[in-house]
Formats: C-alpha cells, structure tokens, sequence
C-alpha cells in the first residue's frame, strides 16, 4: 500500500473519530432529552402536523419510518418521516425532532433557495460517492498509467470529491434554516415553553453539529488530496 493511501487512512480515521463522538453525543442528548415530558404532551405526529397546518400546508403527509433517528423530509413524495421514537413520543426530544423536519418541509413549500441547490446536487452527489472509493484505490494506490495518467486519475479524484464537500457545506444552511423556523415555531404556537424551549434547541443545535461535523471532514480530505496533487 503506497504512501499517499496510508496517509489518506490516517486522516480519514482521525475524522471518523470527530465524526463518532459527535454522533455519541447527540445520541446522549436525545436519550437525554426523550425523557423529558412537554407540558403539552402532544405527540411528535401530533407536533408536526400542526405545524404543517399552521403553516398552510396540506400536501405532506407525516409517516412513520424505521430505525433510530431515522427522521427526514422527503420532497420527491412529500412526507415528514418520523422514527418510531418521534413519531410516537411525546417528549422534549420529540417535539424539536419534529418541527425540524417540518422545517425542511415549509423550505420546500416556500422554495427555500439552498434546500433548491441542495437537491438539484443530489444525483451528480450519488455518482461522485460511489465513485470515490476506487478512485482513491487507483489516485493513491500508484496504478496509473505511468506519472501523467496518475495525475488524471488524481484530478478526477479531486473532482469527486470537491461535489461531496461542496454539498455537505451546502447542506449546512439548510439544516440550520431549518433549526430556526422550527424553534420560531414551538415558541410562538406554545408547543413548548420555558425550560423545554431550552432542550429542545439543545438537541438540535447538537444534530447540526453532526452536518458541521461532516463538512469539515469532507473538506480536510479534499485538501488533503489537492496537497498530494502539488506534491
């Protein structure tokens, strides 16, 4: 194994680790903050489809999905998808997880400009992902044809990898916009009040973290490969 993969390794590792204990955190945070009853005891289903409904829209549905932390806005079917544990709580945690991604929904609604930017890279972001694997392989394994065909090899590399990172900081604003209209919302529809308007903008400030993370991550492996295109 050359070198440069090693060295790319070494870096990918010290990020995963970055990556992992934000990750920790957050769920500490939501186990944390599952726990903490609303005053208003309204569901997360319940949550998100009156902010929904205050919002004016009547086109998106609220289902429940699968798996921990699985929640999500999907624009392609129009759902708010809310984890079991959301879907169904009525907790603190719950109620912030919610809005937020009901958040996602009034961007949509409203044609929030970077939630439109964001979904547009989304195929080119599909094929850049799947291809930076082999990419590495043959960028930072040597098995170029010869110096100049290693440097192409190198360069598309680079490319790849510029898209996944160009998203992830694309990504943040959405998902810190969406922070915002959620936590605006609690606090004027009352769904929440005092020391739980508190939490549940704990919570989330802790999920953007983990996109804070991951663009961070992404940027020093594109820098890292663009040095190793000087070298």
């Amino acid at each position: 194994m050359s070198g440069g993969y090693m060295g790319y390794m070494l870096v990918a590792g010290l990020m995963s680790l970055i990556g992992m204990f934000v990750s920790g955190r957050l769920k500490s945070k939501f186990a944390h903050y599952s726990q903490v009853p609303t005053r208003r005891g309204l569901s997360g289903r319940e949550v998100a489809e009156s902010m929904l409904s205050s919002y004016g829209i009547q086109d998106v549905k609220v289902v429940e999905s699968q798996g921990f932390l699985s929640d999500h806005y999907n624009p392609m079917n129009k759902t708010v998808a809310l984890s079991p544990d959301v879907y169904h709580g009525r907790s603190v945690a719950a109620t912030a997880v919610a809005a937020h991604e009901c958040g996602h929904a009034v961007q949509h609604a409203t044609a929030y400009p970077m939630l439109k930017l964001r979904s547009g890279l989304v195929p080119l972001v599909k094929v850049s992902s799947r291809a930076q694997q082999w990419l590495l392989f043959l960028a930072l394994g040597g098995f170029g044809a010869g110096a100049s065909g290693s440097q192409t090899i190198l360069m598309i590399t680079i490319v790849a990898f510029a898209v996944t990172a160009l998203f992830s900081f694309i990504t943040l604003p959405v998902e810190f916009d969406a922070s915002k209209r959620a936590m605006v919302w609690v606090d004027q529809s009352g769904v929440v009040t005092g020391t739980e308007y508190d939490g549940a903008k704990d919570a989330l400030q802790w999920a953007a973290m983990t996109y804070v993370a991951a663009a961070l991550s992404a940027l020093v492996m594109l820098l890292y490969l663009i040095m190793r295109m000087r070298d």
